[in-house]
C-alpha cells in the first residue's frame, strides 16, 4: 500500500498501547507494507511537559521525539499486519523500546507539526531494527536508528 493512506485515530489506538498525555502519533500519512512509513504529530502549546520543560521557550523534548519515533516504528509493523491481513502466532504483542541512537540537530517548538518516518532495517527473533527521522518541514530535528524489541503479553 502506498499514497495515500487513511488510518483513523481508532486504528492507531488499536495498535499502540500508549495514551494521551503520551502518544505522540496523531496522523499516520504514508505507509509502504513492511517497508516505510511517515507520521505526524501537531506540537500545541498547552502540552502538559512545556510546565518544565524550557517554561520560558517552548522546546518539545528530545526523549519525547525519540518516543514518537519508536511509536511510528510500532505502527509501521502493527499497520502491516493489519494491511496485510497477517495472523499473528500469539496476541497480544507489545514492542518496547530496546536502544536509540540518535543526533538531534534543531528544536521543535509549538504551532509546528512533527513529521516522522520510519524504515525497517533488519530483524532478528523478537528484535527489529529501523532508520527514523523527524522533521519539520525541510529541518531535520532528529535522525538516526532505534530497535524495537517484541514481547508476549498486555499491559
Amino acid at each position: 500500500m502506498t499514497e495515500p493512506v487513511s488510518f483513523s485515530r481508532e486504528d492507531i489506538l488499536a495498535i499502540l498501547p500508549h495514551r494521551p498525555p503520551f502518544l505522540f502519533v496523531d496522523r499516520v500519512t504514508r505507509l509502504v507494507v513492511d517497508k516505510t512509513i511517515a507520521t505526524q504529530r501537531d506540537i500545541l502549546d498547552s502540552e502538559p511537559y512545556f510546565e518544565g520543560h524550557f517554561p520560558q521557550k517552548h522546546i518539545m523534548p528530545g526523549v519525547l521525539v525519540i518516543d514518537a519515533l519508536a511509536q511510528t516504528s510500532g505502527l509501521l509493523w502493527g499497520l502491516s499486519k493489519k494491511v496485510s491481513g497477517a495472523k499473528l502466532a500469539k496476541e497480544p504483542q507489545i514492542f518496547y523500546l530496546a536502544s536509540a541512537n540518535m543526533k538531534f540537530l534543531n528544536p521543535s517548538f509549538p504551532g509546528e507539526t512533527l513529521e516522522m518516518f520510519s524504515t525497517r532495517e533488519t530483524s532478528f527473533g523478537a528484535l527489529y531494527s529501523y532508520a527514523v527521522e523527524a522533521r519539520v518541514g525541510r529541518k531535520t530535528v532528529a535522525k538516526g536508528t532505534m530497535a524495537l524489541a517484541m514481547m508476549d503479553g498486555e499491559l
